[in-house]
C-alpha cells in the first residue's frame, strides 16, 4: 500500500511565503514524476508544478517566478516553495506521484489527501 501525505499548509497574508512539503510511503519499488495539483470548489484540479521522471520542472503559468518545486529522489519527497502569494494561490493543494509498486508491480498515479492553503489580502 502506498501513501502520499502532505504537511505545511495554512494561513498566509498576501506577499508571504508557505512550504508545502509531500512524502511517499509503502510498497514503493521506483516513483516517476511527482507534483503539486490545486482545485477549488466545483472546479478542476489543476497543474501547479511537477518535476518530470527526467528531472523537467514544469510550472503554471500563474506560478512561475514564484514557486520552486523540489524532489528528493532518495527520500521520495517533494516539496513546493510558495512566494510572492496572492490571494488566487487560495485553494485546496495536492501531491500526486506516478509510481511502481513492489510486489504487484502495478503502475499507477497516487495522490494525498489534500491541504488547505489560504491567503489574505
Amino acid at each position: 500500500q502506498v501513501q502520499l501525505v502532505e504537511s505545511g499548509g495554512g494561513l498566509a497574508q498576501a506577499g508571504e511565503s508557505l512550504r508545502l512539503s509531500c512524502a511517499a510511503s509503502g510498497s514503493i519499488f521506483s516513483i516517476n514524476g511527482m507534483g503539486w495539483f490545486r482545485q477549488d470548489p466545483g472546479k478542476q484540479r489543476e497543474l501547479v508544478a511537477e518535476v518530470t521522471n527526467d528531472g523537467r520542472l514544469n510550472y503554471a503559468d500563474s506560478v512561475k517566478g514564484r514557486f520552486t518545486i523540489s524532489r528528493d529522489v532518495r527520500k521520495n519527497t517533494v516539496d513546493l516553495q510558495m512566494n510572492s502569494l496572492k490571494p488566487a494561490d487560495t485553494s485546496i493543494y495536492y501531491c500526486n506521484a506516478d509510481i511502481l509498486t513492489g510486489g504487484t508491480w502495478n503502475r499507477r498515479v497516487y495522490w494525498g489527501q489534500g491541504t488547505q492553503v489560504t491567503v489574505s489580502s
